[in-house]
């Protein structure tokens, strides 16, 4: 895990870097770069026009996020910009997944510079959509923190928009980058299918190095096991906080859901301090300490209060006495979870490569496109499983990942139907 590589400072010789500053600077130079070229290229038509509110949409952020997700000092006063391993591997992820279609557009024929204008609206739009997804799947969180008793609507902004540590959903860039295509298609017509081809193998690498950004940043976490292949994160990692907030540290375990009432306790984990205190499965939690426990999320806050002051855990359970846990010092590293992240990455990358060895046999376009929505669906569905950091949604008893998957498993279904309906031939033959 490394969430921090370095920091940009906020002055460099004395001048400002972000807001109103140097980078802005940057950003209208390029800016009117980017736009002379296109119009000495194609002139002031509609696809030139469409950069702009995107570019105009760019230096807003330069001015006025990147100053309030800067780190400060004690004082309030900027220090600098951290760049996060997380944006790091995303940022790879893009070029990678770039250069890839760039090379397989020139062998079909297709100028690689309709792949980097395509590869632009992708990536814009899948960035609104992993993060809309990611934002609506935790709202409540984000409502609380941001726009709670001492928020403001500015901070709640804030708060969304600040994706430096992580906080992007894959389903939702998909969908993204889905509609991403379309838009894009609709100033350079293509059929649509022909190009997904082209794209699909891409996205799938750009996932697999975008699951080492999820390591580097310890979210995406799998569940606590006790296999060889087990890995463990530092105490500011997101696993390491989950357990001491789920009572895992102490032995006992919690739900996922932080809505969830009453506040059940689901497995004790023998001869740990839970256990040796008398604490079993099954046990409703309704006091920690002093404080009432209405839902689960509210143990939450309590059993972390409790663990990291170092003090004995006194829980009230529904029929029984007291119970009080031995107090324990905070281990320096989280208990050993599953690496559901490097399992994602392989996931992604050996599709990744079954969709280019497949690409020479394919006779209709959309049938990449099509075997990724058959396989990676199951892969993610399965892989799911490993994982504790998504509560179970709607009442299903699954992730919200899953069963996006099933969903994604049915328009899979669909598409093959269609797809093997038509003719065979290919808008784009290798050349």
């Amino acid at each position: 895990m490394l969430q921090t590589l370095f920091l940009i400072p906020a002055k460099v010789a004395g001048y400002p870097v972000f807001g109103f500053g140097l980078l802005l600077t940057l950003w209208a130079v390029v800016s009117v770069g980017t736009l002379v070229r296109l119009v000495r290229r194609q002139g002031f038509n509609a696809d030139t026009w469409s950069y702009v509110p995107i570019l105009l949409l760019l230096g807003v952020v330069i001015a006025w996020v990147l100053p309030a997700i800067c780190e400060r000092g004690d004082g309030g006063e900027l220090l600098g910009l951290p760049i996060r391993g997380y944006g790091v591997m995303m940022l790879t992820a893009v070029v990678s997944g770039t250069a890839l279609a760039a090379w397989r557009a020139k062998r079909v024929g297709v100028d690689p510079e309709l792949i980097f204008s395509l590869v632009f609206w992708m990536v814009i739009f899948g960035i609104i959509g992993a993060r809309t997804f990611y934002v609506v799947e935790y709202w409540p969180v984000y409502w609380q923190k941001y726009a709670g008793p001492h928020g403001s609507l500015g901070a709640l902004i804030g708060g969304i928009v600040n994706m430096t540590e992580g906080g992007l959903v894959v389903y939702g860039s998909f969908v993204g980058g889905v509609l991403g295509i379309i838009l894009f298609l609709r100033k350079h017509p293509m059929p649509f299918l022909a190009v997904a081809d082209l794209i699909t193998p891409s996205m799938l690498l750009g996932a697999a190095i975008g699951r080492i950004g999820c390591l580097m940043n310890g979210c995406c976490y799998g569940a606590v096991c006790d296999h060889a292949w087990a890995i463990e994160f530092p105490p500011n990692a997101p696993p390491y906080i989950a357990q001491v907030e789920r009572g895992q540290m102490y032995g006992f375990t919690l739900g996922g859901n932080p809505k969830t009432k009453p506040c059940t306790v689901l497995a004790v984990a023998p001869n740990s301090p839970a256990d040796r205190a008398g604490l079993r499965p099954g046990d409703r939690i309704e006091k920690v300490g002093k404080f009432k426990i209405g839902e689960t999320g509210q143990a939450y806050s309590a059993l972390k209060n409790v663990f990291y002051e170092r003090q004995p855990l006194e829980l009230t359970v529904a029929g029984r006495p007291a119970i009080e846990i031995e107090a324990i010092a905070p281990p320096a590293w989280s208990l050993p979870v599953q690496p559901s992240q490097i399992i994602s990455a392989i996931d992604a990358f050996l599709l990744c490569l079954l969709l280019l060895a497949y690409d020479p046999f394919h006779r209709r376009d959309g049938e990449l496109f099509a075997l990724m929505l058959s396989i990676y669906p199951v892969t993610r569905f399965l892989i799911e499983g490993l994982r504790t950091d998504e509560a179970p949604v709607f009442g299903t008893g699954m992730s919200i990942a899953q069963c996006v998957s099933l969903l994604l498993l049915a328009c899979a279904a669909a598409l093959w139907i269609y797809i093997l309906r038509r003719p065979r031939g290919t808008a784009f033959q290798r050349q």
